[in-house]
């Protein structure tokens, strides 16, 4: 077993990349669970039971950010010394920007099913975009400066479709 101050991907023994299995991630994930469950050191004592539970806690933090694209790019940014500090710098393009407005406008005065529906779709792709951008500047370019901004206008998009699904929501009750 690694080390509980090992990075998410070493911890995982998988290749450092934005790109992820996640049927891989997910079964690594239960392999790890198994083996240092703390009910597996019951008869060790209490202090192998609080290491395995440290142990537990550790690997499903890192599941945790290594299944969700947006903490996973995240993550890598930091890992390689470009964190996103996205709740002090905020700044994006202004076409984005104009974007992101203009989705908010239509969001507001929607009034139908198929309004919504129509943003979310729009909303939907944006986001395969980005995450093709994300996918393209960290695992091809190593850039991860340049990925930053991409990661933070994941952030907004995603707080976006959560707006939109909470009005599809309401629509649908």
């Amino acid at each position: 077993m690694k080390s509980l101050q090992s990075n998410d991907f070493e911890l995982f023994g998988l290749a450092q990349g934005f790109a992820q299995d996640r049927a891989v991630l997910d079964a690594r994930w239960k392999d790890l669970q198994r083996q240092m469950h703390p009910d597996k050191f019951a008869d060790q004592g209490s202090a192998a039971q609080r290491l395995a539970m440290q142990w537990s806690v550790r690997i499903n933090e890192a599941y945790q950010r290594l299944k969700d694209p947006l903490k996973r790019a995240a993550y890598l940014c930091e890992l390689h010394g470009a964190p996103v500090n996205a709740e002090n710098n905020t700044a994006m393009p202004a076409a984005f920007l104009m974007q992101q407005m203009a989705w908010r406008e239509a969001l507001d005065d929607a009034s139908t099913l198929q309004d919504l529906e129509e943003i979310s779709r729009q909303c939907k792709q944006a986001v395969c975009e980005v995450l093709s951008k994300i996918e393209q500047l960290l695992d091809q370019s190593q850039d991860y400066s340049g990925a930053v901004g991409q990661v933070r206008a994941l952030m907004f998009l995603e707080r976006f479709a959560a707006d939109v699904n909470a009005r599809l929501d309401q629509l649908e009750l």
